[in-house]
């Protein structure tokens, strides 16, 4: 059955597409029917896909953002009990897709970083494209954005901006924010944004607070955490056969899931006190991607924000999960 490409809808109408919609539907291989879990719910594309694309599917969503939930009763309401929504992070997906079934679920999609509805919300403060408080809280409590940038110690600072942003000039942004602190916090995305800018040289098409900006995103929300969680936890949710489909943005997310699955499906000798080296523990997944599937030209016209998307997917297996083989092998 063909994917429905009826467009959903964010803040203000806009249209939103979903990124490589049809390539994680055959990914997931969503036309076979089972249960399936949405650890990225957003505007629901994904969501609204999966089901279309089997009447006997249905799908478990998550999302940690009460404004997403909120905006997607409706689509619950049209599914007639196959949609249910959970407020949570994709971090936990064991428990919440063992309550979904208990035996594991037949697949499971996450498309990492921050939505189209939150980037175009200017009170949100996840963009510099508008001026609004600087938050970029996903789940609107515990520390925001402007507390990090108001109270972390200067060396503090400038690590979460290389670390998480990549970006050289993270000292000399920290340094300039320390000095910009003694007047006053700063408490707008417009403040922070004129103020990188001044430290940052422009490059064509890149706004200088770009990786400033994602760093903080990333730190305030966990996010590279929640992804190591829910990647790890998927060998356990999963059934066997069932496929794991993953979206990122930026290479630091891409890193991660191309070394999970490189590890998880190799046969290669692991270093373990539990396993000898002679007996290699089976592959827990088996690639359905050879390599990183990228969005096509006409995607990226009609979508630049799919510039940079890359799905990586993976299937499990029968063997025992391997999470503590994985982090021995990586100490």
């Amino acid at each position: 059955m063909a994917a429905s490409r009826k467009p959903d809808r964010v803040a203000g109408g806009l249209p939103h597409q979903p990124v490589l919609l049809a390539e994680v539907l055959e990914a997931l291989a969503a036309e076979r029917g089972g249960v399936f879990l949405d650890g990225t719910f957003g505007a629901g594309g994904y969501t609204r896909a999966i089901l279309a694309a089997n009447p006997n599917n249905r799908v478990v969503a998550v999302d940690r953002d009460p404004d997403a939930i909120a905006a997607g009763q409706p689509l619950v309401a049209e599914s007639g009990g196959r949609l249910t929504l959970v407020h949570g992070r994709f971090g936990d997906l064991v428990a919440i897709a063992r309550a979904a079934r208990p035996g594991g679920i037949d697949g499971i999609v996450l498309d990492i970083g921050v939505s189209s509805m939150q980037l175009d919300q200017p009170d949100r403060g996840f963009s510099f494209r508008f001026d609004g408080p600087l938050d970029m809280r996903m789940e609107q409590a515990g520390p925001s954005a402007a507390d990090l940038v108001n109270e972390l110690p200067e060396a503090e600072l400038a690590d979460v901006i290389y670390r998480y942003g990549e970006e050289r000039r993270s000292r000399a942004i920290a340094r300039a924010i320390l000095e910009r602190r003694r007047r006053g916090r700063i408490e707008t995305t417009a403040e922070l944004a004129g103020l990188v800018a001044q430290h940052v040289r422009a490059e064509p098409g890149i706004n200088p607070a770009t990786r400033t900006f994602q760093a903080l995103r990333i730190a305030v929300n966990d996010e590279l955490g929640q992804l190591e969680a829910a990647l790890d936890g998927s060998e356990l949710a999963l059934a066997p056969g069932g496929r794991l489909a993953v979206v990122t943005f930026h290479s630091l997310e891409d890193r991660i899931v191309k070394q999970f699955v490189q590890l998880r499906t190799s046969r290669m000798p692991r270093a373990s006190r539990h396993v000898p080296s002679s007996e290699p523990p089976r592959p827990s997944f088996a690639p359905v991607t050879k390599g990183p599937v990228l969005p096509g030209e006409i995607e990226i016209a009609r979508n630049p924000r799919a510039r940079s998307a890359k799905l990586r997917a993976a299937e499990r297996t029968q063997a025992p999960p391997q999470g503590d083989l994985s982090k021995e092998a990586a100490t």
